[in-house]
């Protein structure tokens, strides 16, 4: 798989962990699996102050918020963005109906499919896997995939922002905008421009910066960023706050009248009006 790709064995790793606690904010029981050696590996290459506790917030935010927005909206399309090896196609308590599309680069989603052998989702629902760049032309391929862009969709991306050029960043959420029938919304999450120069995380950007991952993407203000590629952030937390805490992250929250703080932001957003 690609370097960017490798990430996602990290990440699964971290919930692996998560997952392993008796206070668990959730139970993957895929990510050890998926993880392998490689996502131990990076997860102890790439770990620092907050990593796993942060990577274990964003997960249960991710979790409830899009459960939240299917419900609210009866919305039947969820489409993870960078799906990587997460597993919420297996492990959410989806509505009867629901149709999941997981977009990532073919490799990867090859990979998944070796590693699962076959374990099928829970009956009720879909899942689609649609292999995509999504620095490239990926629309025609989803709504090929039997996508239909008229529907309410639940729209969710991972990690994913801080891998790409500002410019990518735009045609993303400007492609996902076109996609996003009344009632959708995108859940995500961003870091801050401040987070790509963070003295504290020197080693950690350089192992990413090593491994052929940087990051390259970060925005002060993600609510102003977020209209502009055409979504209003309903709700913004940074972990730690109220809504996005859970009982586990262990250091204060920087208010955000603070300037050139690093920070992550975990957020909910709906398309603007045309």
């Amino acid at each position: 798989m690609e370097a960017v790709s490798c990430t996602a064995q990290w990440t699964a790793a971290a919930r692996a962990l998560e997952s392993d606690r008796d206070d668990r904010l959730f139970d993957d029981p895929y990510a050890r699996v998926l993880a392998g050696e490689t996502g131990f590996r990076l997860l102890e290459r790439y770990t620092g102050a907050g990593t796993v506790p942060f990577l274990a917030i964003r997960t249960k935010y991710l979790d409830e918020a899009a459960l939240k927005s299917v419900a609210k909206h009866s919305a039947r399309q969820v489409a993870f963005v960078a799906a990587g090896m997460d597993t919420r196609a297996w492990r959410l308590a989806w509505p009867d109906g629901t149709v999941v599309y997981e977009l990532d680069r073919p490799a990867l989603l090859e990979a998944k499919r070796q590693i699962l052998d076959g374990r099928p989702v829970p009956a009720g629902r879909e899942r689609r896997p649609v292999g995509v760049d999504l620095a490239g032309d990926w629309t025609t391929t989803l709504t090929g995939a039997g996508f239909n862009p008229a529907e309410p969709t639940v729209w969710v991306m991972e990690g994913l922002l801080f891998f790409l050029p500002e410019p990518a960043v735009r045609d993303l959420l400007a492609g996902l905008r076109t996609l996003s029938g009344p009632g959708s919304l995108l859940v995500g999450d961003m870091a801050s421009r401040a987070s790509l120069a963070n003295p504290l995380a020197r080693e950690f950007l350089s192992a990413l910066r090593e491994d052929g991952a940087p990051w390259q993407f970060g925005s002060d203000e993600p609510e102003e960023f977020l209209s502009s590629c055409g979504w209003h952030a309903r709700e913004v937390h940074q972990p730690g706050e109220e809504g996005a805490s859970f009982g586990r992250w262990p250091y204060p929250v920087a208010p955000r009248a603070m300037r050139h703080v690093p920070r992550s932001f975990l957020f909910t957003a709906e398309p603007l009006s045309e």
